[in-house]
């Protein structure tokens, strides 16, 4: 049996004998009787553009929508994700011994599709067990709500940033519909992340591979599929093998001035050069490249603030997740891992720096 089949088959809702099949193969429930709660309002052009955009059958999708449910604690956690706590919080989340020694033993474990992952895509495997370790402790705890709720809730009863997740919600419709997946069986995080990367709908759609060659791409139950994905998303969004990622700096006593203000609104991708933070007092811990390309990032910790230098590959990082606490806990964790990992065939061998 896959471990596809067998994940699908024991996260599926019980089949009703009243099953009907939406075009392309996707299942979805008919309508049940009795009194329903109205659809909120926006499904009926919804379910209109996805019947003429992609074949869907109406009363098909009537019938999901139906059968999904809004959900309060969804709307209460997207509206204070992790990101918005200061640095020094948000990294006693994720740089603990139990997560840095679970990471080492998931590299170990999986050294051999990690370092195919390195050669396929040129990703240091100690980032994509960061990424897998952040998101999910390494496949864990991929979330407990249903993706078909949250991508409903999010889109029809979050205004904000009601687009970006109806885009989502179709793009999961499309995706259960290729797979064949029931739509109403797969679970996720509280903004409809899934599997062991946490990838939106959109996300598995473009990125998610068949890296362990089973004809399957399954980023819920393979880790090989779940660290070739990883890879392959971080690869197509401009990772350069082998280069540094990000730095600490010093910065001497112009953090009021204006001019100090510009280069950290200057943003996350790389555009100030040495020369120029140099001159406002801003001095690098290790050497650089004369070269190179630098965001400025400033972190809050419990004695003051902290400084880094953030180059390309951190850019990419926030690619994954925008915000610069994200990318700067993956390359924390992926260090911490590194320093504890023994390799399989030779323990006690001193892995590459980050």
């Amino acid at each position: 049996m896959r471990r596809r089949n067998f994940l699908f088959r024991s996260l599926a809702l019980p089949l009703l004998p009243s099953l009907t099949v939406l075009a392309g193969g996707w299942p979805g429930a008919t309508m049940p009787a009795g009194a329903e709660e109205p659809l909120p309002v926006g499904i009926e052009p919804f379910i209109h553009e996805l019947v003429q955009e992609h074949g869907f059958d109406p009363a098909a999708l009537r019938a999901f929508f139906h059968d999904t449910r809004r959900l309060p604690d969804v709307l209460e956690a997207i509206a204070r994700p992790a990101e918005s706590k200061p640095w020094f919080e948000y990294r006693a989340l994720f740089l603990t011994p139990e997560r840095i020694q679970e990471g080492a033993a998931f590299w170990r474990e999986h050294a051999g599709v990690l370092a195919r992952a390195q050669a396929s895509f040129g990703v240091d495997p100690g980032i994509i067990v960061a990424i897998l370790g952040v998101e999910t402790f390494y496949g864990r705890r991929a979330g407990r709500h249903r993706v078909a709720d949250t991508l409903y809730t999010l889109a029809f009863y979050y205004p904000p940033r009601a687009d970006f997740f109806r885009g989502e919600l179709k793009n999961y419709l499309l995706l259960t519909r290729e797979q064949h997946l029931d739509p109403l069986s797969l679970y996720g995080s509280y903004a409809g992340a899934m599997g062991m990367p946490q990838f939106m709908p959109s996300s598995t759609r473009a990125f998610a591979i068949d890296f362990d060659g089973d004809g399957q791409t399954d980023i819920w139950n393979s880790a090989a599929d779940a660290v070739g994905s990883v890879a392959n998303y971080l690869h197509l969004h401009g990772w350069r093998a082998g280069q540094l990622i990000a730095i600490p700096a010093q910065v001497s006593g112009q953090t009021g001035n204006e001019n100090y203000q510009k280069l950290l609104a200057a943003g996350l991708k790389p555009s100030l050069d040495v020369r120029t933070l140099e001159q406002q007092g801003i001095h690098p811990a290790g050497a650089l490249p004369a070269a190179a390309r630098v965001a400025l990032v400033q972190v809050a910790t419990q004695t003051g603030p902290e400084y880094w230098l953030g180059l390309d590959n951190f850019y990419v990082i926030t690619r994954y997740n925008q915000s610069p606490l994200y990318a700067l806990a993956v390359v924390q964790l992926a260090a911490a891992v590194r320093d504890v990992y023994q390799p399989p065939a030779a323990a006690g061998a001193a892995g590459g720096g980050l």
